[in-house]
């Protein structure tokens, strides 16, 4: 009976330290397989494509058209998934499920689209563009959901913020004179270094995927979203929880 009444607690627990590093490894390894073989589009790491913009106007090169939608495109759909929160939580809904839900189906269309177009898919066609922008729609969803579903927890695609509040929670561990700001700065460092690790992971099999499988290693990332799905299925995770 003890056994019984724990089990959703623990199963809960597991699954909010796991969901974080399986959406880190999503976001890795869709923003290389998209970086790989879609001529340099960023779908994850949008500031990218603000310097890639940047770079070719100065220097007089052709500014490609998906890098220059990425950045409205991944506001517009933030501001859609925050909509859309605010609509199942009118009616008594948990957001993170279903918003786990559209960010696989999201990226299924990216893979469907860029399959679908063939080998050697020029970036530049109305397809590779739309593929793109799902891309981009998928990990604005992620973010969104890590925002307000999955309170507390790190970034699951933005490592430049994980990676200095883990060295300064670090530093903060191990040369910190107070013991209560050192224990906070432990907590925080294990639940941030899970999705560096994860993102870097998800880069070298991403890429190593796409030098193989070209694109058709997006259904890497789709499988790992389908894993993300399931594990909040599984634990039984509800929107908000705090980690």
């Amino acid at each position: 009976m003890t056994a019984q009444v724990l089990t959703p607690s623990v199963d809960a627990s597991l699954g909010m330290k796991l969901l974080p590093t399986v959406l880190s490894m999503t976001a890795g390894s869709v923003d290389v397989i998209s970086f790989l073989g879609l001529g340099g589009l960023f779908t994850a790491h949008i500031t990218g494509n603000l310097v890639i913009l940047a770079s070719r106007i100065v220097t007089g090169g052709e500014a490609p058209l998906a890098p220059m939608l990425s950045v409205p495109v991944f506001m517009v759909v933030l501001g859609l998934t925050r909509l859309l929160v605010g609509g199942l939580e009118s009616i008594g809904l948990a957001s993170l499920r279903p918003l786990l839900l559209l960010q696989l189906l999201l990226l299924a269309g990216f893979f469907v689209l860029c399959v679908a177009a063939g080998p050697r898919i020029d970036p530049n066609t109305a397809t590779a563009i739309l593929g793109g922008m799902l891309g981009v729609s998928a990990m604005a969803v992620q973010n969104a959901l890590v925002q307000v579903s999955l309170k507390g927890a790190p970034s699951t695609a933005v490592m430049t913020t994980n990676v200095t509040r883990f060295m300064m929670d670090l530093g903060e561990v191990l040369l910190g004179g107070d013991s209560d700001d050192a224990a906070k700065a432990r907590r925080r460092a294990n639940h941030t270094w899970p999705a560096i690790v994860g993102f870097a992971v998800g880069c070298g099999l991403g890429a190593a995927g796409e030098a193989a499988f070209e694109l058709w290693s997006l259904a890497l990332p789709i499988g790992l979203a389908l894993l993300a799905l399931a594990i909040g299925l599984a634990a039984g995770l509800d929107s908000g929880r705090q980690l």
